[in-house]
């Protein structure tokens, strides 16, 4: 069994990248996803989140995630609060899903912020998938993002040089979707050869 750390900038593609490793026959999971699910309404992160940072994030009921994306990307104090409720909670999920796997399966772990959480040492191998400024701001300007919010999400993450300073691979994702899944099919495959070697 393999556990593959995949990282990246906002905008980069990594979550185009993970569709193809799951294609190829790893199983993903997307650590954003887990942190959406984690404060979901009825979840005790919910509960906390709600009390930490008061009704203004609320719509409908709900956490709005924009709302509160806002608030914690022009405050690390507030960033820091958030992710100590959702971290252990996201942690425990990922560390159920590797005591899962079995000998022959690759678990690829879709996880932005990398980097920034120190997490390398708990992967067998980490890729980042980066991009050109240009590329990237288009692609999140498509998902609706304003300039402002672009800006305040990179200036939050960790530079490519960090992320690339912990990869064992790294994918350039500046061409078409054939051509990043060329260089994901390029990855599988030399990772099963050594699987081969051993």
């Amino acid at each position: 069994m393999r556990v593959i750390g995949l990282t990246g900038g906002i905008g980069c593609g990594k979550s185009l990248a993970a569709e193809y490793f799951a294609d190829l026959g790893a199983i993903v999971i997307d650590a954003d996803q887990l942190a959406r699910a984690a404060i979901e309404r009825g979840s005790t992160g919910f509960d906390e989140v709600v009390s930490t940072f008061g009704d203004s994030i609320l719509k409908n009921g709900d956490i709005d995630r924009r709302a509160l994306g806002e608030l914690i990307f022009k405050d690390p104090t507030l960033k820091v609060k958030l992710e100590n409720i959702i971290h252990p909670w996201i942690r425990h999920e990922f560390e159920e899903a590797v005591a899962s796997l079995k000998a022959d399966q690759t678990l690829v772990y879709e996880i932005p912020l990398l980097f920034e959480t120190g997490g390398q040492d708990r992967f067998d191998i980490v890729i980042t998938v980066e991009s050109l400024m240009e590329n990237r701001v288009s692609r999140l300007r498509a998902r609706g993002l304003h300039i402002s919010e672009i800006e305040a999400r990179i200036a939050a993450q960790a530079s490519r040089e960090q992320r690339e300073s912990i990869a064992d691979f790294l994918i350039e994702n500046d061409g078409s979707e054939d051509d990043l899944l060329r260089k994901v099919e390029n990855i599988w495959e030399e990772l099963a050869d050594k699987d081969v070697k051993k």
